[in-house]
């Protein structure tokens, strides 16, 4: 369909400056300058500069891994978009299913939030997925697709091409285990058949849904291969070079 495969890595809460910068000097040095895939770095907030100095003209990304919904404020140890912006992001991920379980953020937080970034100009990276419990109840198709509508109220037809959805099953993030291709290109098709009827077929058909959830080297294309697949978010593997750098090259088209 023409959609260019898109691969974030959400490097979560892990690294400290000294290896942030020379993960970050490897993957610029070897995939800097891929030209067929679109690659974004998510690194903690506070290594978000030093990131991007090692970054910094290669065309390699810089995303956040989480924002706050205003623009200031006392929201003592929050993080605005505006400071985002500053910190030379273009993306961020937004409703990750470690905010949802451990900070209580909901589908209307989660939607504020991707209101005030596109506002910003930053690309939401907007995540959906079900538990293990939801899935073997048959819940996956019903979860995700109110989740989604409720992340894109008020996101106007405009807007949304900006917008990158990232289907995460919590049941395969960090345990090992990993959707099959079958059951990822499954649920990729029903978000893109949500947003064809929010949106129109035209406009679901470019709109990227990433997979994420335990992505390695060694599956990576397998995963990839699905024509509603157009990516990943990348958790642990994305902390190591080789695996991350696998992972891109997975992606890139034959």
């Amino acid at each position: 369909m023409g959609r260019r495969k898109f691969i974030a890595g959400n490097w979560k809460m892990n690294t400290s400056r000294e290896s942030a910068v020379q993960l970050a000097r490897q993957l610029a040095a070897h995939l800097g300058r891929v030209e067929d895939v679109d690659i974004a770095l998510c690194p903690p907030a506070c290594y978000l500069l030093a990131v991007h100095e090692e970054i910094a003209g290669t065309r390699l990304a810089l995303g956040a891994q989480n924002m706050h919904h205003e623009k200031s404020g006392a929201f003592t140890g929050e993080v605005s978009p505006v400071m985002l912006c500053d910190c030379h992001c273009t993306h961020v991920i937004i409703g990750h299913s470690e905010r949802r379980q451990f900070f209580g953020e909901d589908d209307e937080l989660v939607n504020r939030k991707i209101i005030a970034a596109l506002s910003h100009n930053l690309n939401p990276i907007v995540c959906v997925g079900e538990s293990l419990d939801q899935r073997e109840s048959g819940k996956t198709m019903e979860v995700v697709g109110t989740q989604l509508r409720h992340a894109l109220v008020g996101v106007r037809p405009e807007q949304l091409r900006d917008v990158t959805i990232a289907y995460e099953p919590i049941w395969a993030i960090g345990t090992g285990r990993v959707a099959s291709p079958e059951q990822a290109e499954q649920v990729h098709a029903h978000l893109r058949s949500v947003l064809t009827s929010m949106y129109g077929a035209d406009l679901s058909m470019v709109i990227r849904i990433q997979y994420g959830g335990s992505v390695k080297g060694d599956n990576a294309a397998g995963i990839l291969a699905q024509p509603n697949v157009d990516g990943a978010l990348v958790g642990g593997a994305s902390l190591k070079a080789e695996e991350f750098i696998a992972i891109v090259l997975a992606g890139v088209p034959a």
